[in-house]
């Protein structure tokens, strides 16, 4: 069901760029376009109290789906254009219409899945928006190359409009709250509050607004394939359909870890591999081989931080405005991937492509060395009788 999630910003992240490239637009506003489009999700805080307050999370769910479908159809005819003010505009609107399909998912997995199974459902959730993702990005790259955007568009529309019959298979919730709005909107005020008193929680929060596991580079594979003498066909394959399976297993694999291990353990993991991974890509030779083996490691990598990092949401949301206290957690979660995108975007026009992941790589060890630290402090403090 978070397939049309994945599918919208692949679209924008993967497809747009190649297209836009190939016009003569350079790298870097390409980047930026998509930073624009991911920086919506910033927003999906505003969202939660009314999803909490409002309609069932099935209801938001459909509505999500028919307005993304739409706002992606209608992108393809501004993408032909490349005015990039009109395009900007539009890729900020298909996300946050596609962030109505997040957020009711995560209201339904805080409130239906067992605490020891969230690990797997996290990881099933990320392999739907990641898969879904390649789909997006390499299904749209192809369908454009052999046929046209409007084509791509029109496909992956379809998609995701078929993506609602998941709405037939599972429960709906309904939390009851007595009182006034205003006396409603207190009580979510007060488990907020409750969520920010939590150290384990405020490092969470600090967490995912860092570049741990952001993994932005996946937003400029294709802008930077030719660098590595990439045929268009074998960026639509490994950015899009191999991509896809890669991430899918690395999302399950993460899952599996955060249950198994510890979700610290997973995350903080695939933040280091992830570095090591785009420092190999960097070193090695820039061939279309090293290419497509680089772009799937980093797939899977990437596919563990994201079902990690939403083990964590998960562990520290609880039950109680779930939709408010995931969405909060969420927005500030996609803040990395807009600032490292276009971070990535200005590191490859200045240093170019090694440049660009040497610098991706500095960044995210650096800041996981900084959590590990901050992490066995507060485990350190929490042992004691003071505590």
């Amino acid at each position: 069901m978070v397939l049309p999630y994945g599918i919208s910003a692949g679209f924008a992240a993967v497809t747009l760029p190649f297209v836009l490239t190939k016009v003569g637009l350079p790298v870097a506003v390409s980047a930026s376009i998509v930073a624009v489009g991911i920086s919506s999700n910033i927003w999906l805080f505003l969202w939660g109290p009314v999803a909490d307050l409002t309609l069932t999370p099935r209801r938001w769910y459909l509505i999500g789906d028919v307005a993304a479908l739409t706002v992606v159809a209608a992108l393809t005819v501004v993408a032909a254009l490349t005015v990039v003010a009109a395009l900007t505009a539009v890729v900020f609107l298909s996300q946050v219409a596609t962030s109505l399909v997040a957020l009711p998912l995560g209201r339904i997995m805080a409130y239906t899945v067992a605490d020891p199974e969230k690990g797997r459902a996290a990881g099933w959730y990320q392999a739907g928006n990641l898969g879904g993702t390649g789909v997006g990005g390499g299904a749209g790259v192809w369908l454009t190359s052999h046929y046209s955007i409007a084509m791509a568009g029109a496909v992956l529309a379809a998609t995701m409009l078929m993506c609602a019959l998941g709405l037939f298979f599972v429960p709906d919730v309904r939390v009851a709250r007595e009182g006034t709005v205003g006396q409603k909107l207190r009580q979510i005020g007060a488990e907020l509050r409750d969520l920010l008193r939590s150290p384990i929680a405020l490092l969470a929060i600090v967490l995912v607004c860092s570049p741990v596991g952001a993994g932005a580079a996946s937003n400029l594979w294709s802008a930077v394939a030719p660098q590595w003498h990439a045929s268009p066909d074998r960026v639509a394959l490994v950015t899009g359909a191999l991509s896809g399976v890669a991430s899918v297993i690395g999302c399950v694999l993460g899952g599996w870890v955060a249950d198994r291990v510890g979700r610290w353990w997973s995350y903080f993991g695939a933040g280091v591999l992830m570095a090591v991974v785009a420092t190999w890509m960097a070193l090695a030779p820039h061939t279309m081989a090293i290419y497509s083996a680089g772009v799937l490691f980093y797939a899977a990598v990437t596919g563990t931080a994201y079902a990690a990092y939403s083990a964590v949401l998960l562990y520290v949301i609880g039950r109680g405005a779930a939709s408010t206290k995931y969405a909060t957690l969420s927005s500030l979660g996609n803040l990395p991937v807009a600032y490292m995108t276009a971070f990535d975007g200005r590191a490859h026009d200045r240093l170019g492509a090694a440049g660009m992941l040497y610098a991706e790589s500095v960044v995210g060890a650096g800041f996981t060395v900084l959590f590990l630290v901050a992490l066995g402090r507060i485990k350190a403090r929490a042992r004691t009788p003071q505590a």
